[in-house]
């Protein structure tokens, strides 16, 4: 007998809802309001909650991660009288089971219950019997509910051999992921092979992927294999994969079809037992909209989709961050490890993070060189820019009514996100050369970027190595 909850204001659908649970077997509880139904959902082993989307006290929408967050992490079935089709998405997307409206028959209701508490057994026979006891999740560091929610889907992920999307801004450790997915899977023990789209030079892609004879091409004196080759009974990670040249796509459709390719100048196929995982901070269905991306390439990619956080959603685990990254920089560096003073994790909190886990990296490295022989760390040795822009954001907060008018139009909010994203790229760049002196081993480590990546990024923001 599964427990399922009814929280809506209406004394009617509670008695409805009731009396189909209890005809199905089940035991029903209710709440008028939201901050009775999640603390019910808290205290008792909830399978399943009908939720309202306009209730006395709030949005079930904005209620949906405190009801997942309850000790019995329950299903959840958006029943609302008032359909919206972007709340509809957005329901689906915060990790509801279903969105109904009052409107739907007895039988589609019935329906989703019982396929939500179908789904939920069979969820939970799969953990106990199948779930990875101890996530290897080197480098992923924190515990915030949204990281939580993620490392459950490298967990699931992992158990399978879907090809796998992930998705998320500059900065929020893609392969960190891509890494933690294969490490976890049946694949441990084989190569993890990297393919950096935005660097593979147009005239040479095909060359690098699937390998060349000899004399196929000038310059091609031996015969080499491809990183596809290379990645046979492991997995392929195809870093900034929305940069994969148009002409190339379809040609690698067909391989992810058939785990087959024919190396340049080759007179037969080939074969590669490898496991695809993709990622990607551009917007892939608008790149389709446009044609630069083929759609039913995006359909094979997203067979699997992990979308991780911004930093800004996750501010929670700066602390832990912060701390695990200055020891590893003091142990580094040869160095006593320093203290934070009272202030110095919150003032990080008070930061958007347009560059996320890099950002917040990279700043703590500046700070600590800053510090120097200080034992403890202030926000004063915090880079001056980012303290200013804290400071600037603190006091528009009090000034709201000389705030100006807004604009009389608007950038699309992708044009948006790619103008601020190109501003903090370029930002990032000037920084590390002044960190590290223009020395391009040097930033290349810092920065986690190869010769090649790192030259044609400077190459596009027309930034010398002199940092001018």
């Amino acid at each position: 007998m599964a427990t399922v909850l009814i929280i809506d204001d209406d004394p009617g659908i509670q008695d409805t809802l009731s009396l189909m649970v209890e005809r199905m077997g089940h035991r029903p509880l209710t709440a008028a309001r939201l901050a009775q139904g999640i603390a019910t959902a808290r205290d008792n082993e909830v399978d399943v909650v009908f939720l309202d989307v306009r209730l006395p006290d709030g949005s079930g929408l904005d209620a949906l991660q405190d009801i997942e967050r309850v000790p019995s992490s329950p299903e959840v079935i958006i029943l609302t009288g008032f359909g919206d089709p972007q709340g509809a998405e957005l329901a689906i997307k915060s990790g509801a089971w279903d969105y109904l409206e009052k409107t739907a028959s007895a039988k589609e209701i019935n329906l989703a219950l019982d396929r939500a508490l179908q789904y939920r057994q069979e969820k939970q026979l799969a953990q106990r019997g199948a779930k990875i006891s101890a996530l290897k999740r080197e480098g992923i560091i924190g515990d915030s509910q949204k990281l939580r929610a993620c490392l459950e889907l490298v967990a699931q992920a992992a158990l399978g051999e879907a090809d796998v999307l992930i998705t998320g801004e500059t900065g929020t450790g893609k392969e960190l992921f891509a890494r933690a997915i294969h490490r976890n899977s049946r694949r441990a023990a084989g190569p993890f092979i990297v393919v950096d789209c935005a660097a593979l030079p147009e005239n040479l892609v095909e060359a690098l992927l699937f390998g060349h004879e000899k004399g196929t091409f000038t310059g091609a004196e031996k015969s080499r294999r491809g990183l596809i080759a290379e990645a046979d009974g492991g997995t392929l990670f195809l870093d900034e994969v929305g940069e994969l040249p148009l002409a190339l796509q379809k040609t690698f459709l067909r391989v992810l079809q058939e785990r087959r390719f024919r190396p340049l100048g080759g007179s037969r196929e080939e074969q590669s037992d490898f496991r695809l995982v993709a990622a990607t901070n551009r917007d892939l269905d608008a790149l389709v909209q446009t044609q630069a991306f083929r759609e039913d390439l995006l359909f094979r990619l997203r067979a699997f989709h992990l979308e991780l956080p911004p930093l800004r959603e996750r501010l929670e685990d700066i602390r832990d961050l912060a701390r695990a990254h200055v020891d590893q920089l003091c142990e580094r560096k040869n160095i006593p490890s320093k203290g934070f003073s009272p202030d110095f994790i919150p003032t990080l909190q008070s930061y958007h993070w347009p560059g996320n886990i890099r950002e917040l990296l990279q700043t703590l490295e500046r700070a600590l060189d800053a510090a120097f022989l200080e034992s403890t760390l202030f926000p004063k040795h915090l880079p001056t820019a980012l303290r200013a822009e804290i400071a600037r954001g603190s006091v528009s907060g009090r000034c709201a009514a000389e705030t100006p008018p807004p604009p009389a139009t608007l950038p699309t909010l992708q044009e948006f996100r790619d103008s601020i994203y190109l501003q903090a790229e370029k930002q990032y760049l000037r920084e590390l050369l002044a960190l590290t002196g223009s020395n391009i081993q040097k930033a290349c480590r810092v920065a986690g970027l190869s010769q090649s990546r790192l030259y044609a990024l400077l190459k596009t923001h027309r930034i010398s190595r002199a940092g001018d």
